[in-house]
């Protein structure tokens, strides 16, 4: 296939500083969930994004000394001669497919808590980030900074940089963004000193200024270096002598960097997930910077529209396409706009699981692209699919996400597929939850897959096909795939914080009777323990049709398990917006069809509530019938020549789509293969150049 020559300017090479990018495809830093400690898994997944055409690929945050801990939440670190060799991995893996490699040197002042260095925080001021969610929280202030101390930031940033060059870095980051040290210098609510680094927004932006000089006579000649600044909360702030202080930084900085990365100031802004955010959804906040710096500017949106990423370019909006969540959704979406194939992307569908990863502290997932994470740990690559060593007859129950992943990577591997739906559209969940407030673009998970299936003569998809053990005994295929789906229940929650009893009453409903089209009469009273995104989303759907709602959860916020994925402060305002009202930590223990009785979690007390309907979002149960049938009659299905029956999805483990579609693709990479039930590769670090620690006596 051609490109269309629209696209010819993402592909045109671009200087930075003493090094040249390949292409405006630029993988901006982020978060992995990797680190120093899995040196091959980061290797392997940074690898598959050079490999599919991005021409800048960086690390996440790279602690520059142990007085920047960000522990139990995975960091890198660039500290001693280990650290040089595991990064090394990852920029010669980087340069195999001639793409620059970049490191992200941070340190995070007042915003980490250095529980594992147990060193105090440093900040300019002693402000502390006072966290509401307790994977931050900490309860040891931070040292206000001496001369000394910012001295020793100096240091600290030289020596790193120095270590991230022989790593085999092209771009070393100076880090002013997200809350860490160098945002705090600039942001007067953190920044209250009166010398020299505090006060005006030239005093404020000192300390920046004297990062980038320091990284830059580390690097020399040898590395581009890059600044990555948030400038929303500057935006807001009025200048002296420019519409705003952002304005005024990127004036006072403007010849210092090699290139501007520039970004939002919190994650729900800065990542914020597609249910609130839009493509391209920073735009009014960075538009400017190019107009008062001649040097390059990257900066993100979610961008997974060739026409969109053009138009960023032609309108002077951005040089380079910054991606973190597309580059992990398809690691070869430049590739594919490359060669015309714009049909095959695997856009990102913005839910924010990728950044869960970081907060659960884990290697990175994905809903669109399972093989995130898993490139070396597994050997999976993210467009290709070992051919099968015997092609077999396989039959999948189920079009929903598990079904249809299961389905797509059967059919790479050459097997021949059949896919049975009872619905009348593929999809599964999706079908349902795709009309849901600001879900759409998560029906991009069974459009890709769909659009890759209907290529391949070796899968038939059929749709209002309920099959039951005798028709599938009938079709006698080597392998049959469950991938049933999972229902809600009406369960109830106790003090032991499980789901227990029933609650039963003709008013009581579940998410199954909104998605079949029964809707509740108000005033309806959402009860949601399942703290993900459903509860949440239900409410607003049923306030859009206005209908009465009130919302109650034992946890103590509103869709509580979103503070993983930056949704929790956009959810509340959502609800605000719609005039919910919210309770938490309160149970429904009972309803009578006019009253609701809602029990304090820990004190026991207890609240009658009018209502007319309760929805309970709680607790979900695999639709295993099927499966159990057909184990029933595993005599038959042997002499039928099926081999074997498999589940996956929500009948295996009820579950998030993401949870579906890593099961989907799993068992199709693995069946019929001495692969089946193994465990993944285990990574170890390097520690070949350990210091030694122990006292020393001095001699006589």
């Amino acid at each position: 296939m051609m490109r269309d020559s629209r696209y010819d300017v993402l592909f045109e090479p671009v200087r930075i500083g003493p090094v040249t990018a390949p292409n405006r495809f630029y993988q901006v830093p982020h978060a992995s969930g990797m680190t120093n400690a899995l040196p091959r898994v980061r290797a392997a997944f940074r690898e598959a994004k050079a490999e599919g055409g991005w021409g800048v690929v960086c690390t996440g945050a790279c602690s520059t000394d142990p007085s920047s801990d960000d522990a139990p939440l995975p960091m890198a670190t660039m500290w001693d001669d280990n650290d040089i060799r595991a990064h090394a991995l990852m920029t010669d893996a980087v340069h195999k497919h001639g793409s620059l490699a970049g490191v992200e040197l941070w340190h995070g002042g007042a915003a980490v808590m250095n529980r594992a260095s147990r060193l105090p925080p440093l900040s300019p001021s002693g402000i502390p980030w006072m966290a509401t969610h307790i994977g931050f929280m900490g309860n040891l202030r931070p040292k206000v900074m001496d001369k000394s101390d910012i001295r020793d930031v100096l240091k600290w940033q030289a020596e790193a940089a120095r270590k991230a060059r022989s790593a085999g870095f092209d771009i070393v980051y100076v880090y002013a963004g997200m809350g860490y040290l160098g945002y705090e210098f600039l942001l007067p609510q953190y920044n209250h000193r009166t010398d020299e680094y505090g006060g005006s927004i030239a005093n404020r932006v000192r300390f920046v200024r004297e990062l980038i000089e320091v990284t830059k006579d580390a690097v020399g000649e040898h590395c581009g270096v890059a600044l990555r600044v948030s400038l929303e909360e500057l935006r807001g702030r009025p200048g002296q002598n420019q519409p705003s202080e952002a304005h005024e930084l990127i004036e006072l900085l403007a010849d210092c960097p090699d290139l501007f990365d520039v970004k939002m100031d919190s994650s729900p802004t800065d990542c914020s997930a597609s249910r609130f955010s839009g493509e391209g959804s920073h735009e009014p906040v960075i538009e400017f910077v190019k107009s008062l710096t001649k040097k390059p500017v990257v900066g993100v949106g979610r961008f997974t529209s060739p026409d969109t990423m053009v138009s960023q370019i032609r309108r002077g909006v951005l040089d380079f396409i910054g991606g973190a969540r597309p580059s992990i959704a398809d690691p070869f979406l430049p590739a594919k706009i490359r060669e015309g194939r714009m049909e095959e992307i695997r856009e990102c569908i913005g839910c924010n699981i990728c950044i869960s990863s970081w907060h659960d502290g884990v290697p990175v997932r994905c809903t669109q692209n399972p093989t995130a994470g898993e490139e070396w740990r597994r050997g999976w690559h993210p467009e290709r699919v070992v051919p099968a060593a015997k092609k077999e007859r396989v039959l999948i129950v189920g079009g929903g996400p598990a079904g249809l992943e299961c389905a797509l990577t059967l059919g790479r591997a050459g097997h021949e597929v059949t896919l049975a739906h009872a619905g009348r559209s593929f999809g599964g969940r999706l079908t349902f939850e795709k009309t849901l407030p600001g879900l759409s673009a998560w029906n991009r998970v069974a459009e890709y897959r769909l659009g890759r299936l209907n290529e391949m003569s070796n899968v038939s998809m059929y749709l209002e096909s309920t099959l039951g053990v005798d028709e599938i005994i009938d079709l006698a295929p080597d392998h049959v795939v469950v991938a049933t789906g999972a229902r809600w229940t009406n369960m109830l929650y106790s003090t032991l914080e499980i789901p227990v009893g029933t609650l039963e009453h003709a008013n009581v409903f579940t998410p199954d009777d909104i998605a079949a089209g029964r809707l509740p009469e108000g005033p309806v009273l959402v009860f949601d323990f399942d703290n993900y995104y459903m509860g949440g989303v239900l409410t607003e759907h049923l306030a859009a049709q206005g209908i009465d709602v009130s919302y109650v959860t034992p946890a103590g916020q509103a869709s509580a398990w979103t503070i993983m994925t930056n949704e929790l402060p956009l959810v509340h305002k959502a609800l605000a917006k719609r005039n919910v009202p919210v309770t938490t930590l309160h149970m429904v223990t009972a309803f009578d069809g006019e009253i609701a009785t809602l029990t304090h979690l820990f004190n026991g007390e207890q609240t009658r509530v009018s209502c007319r309907s309760v929805l309970i979002v709680g607790m979900r149960t695999p639709r295993n019938e099927l499966h159990e049938a057909l184990l029933a009659r595993s005599g038959d299905l042997t002499a039928a020549g099926i081999r074997s029956v498999e589940r996956i999805g929500d009948v295996l483990a009820p579950g998030a789509i993401t949870h579906a579609v890593h099961s989907g693709h799993k068992l199709a990479r693995e069946l019929g293969t001495l692969d089946m039930h193994k465990p993944y590769r285990r990574d170890t670090p390097f520690v070949d150049a350990v210091p030694d620690f122990a006292p020393r006596v001095a001699a006589e």
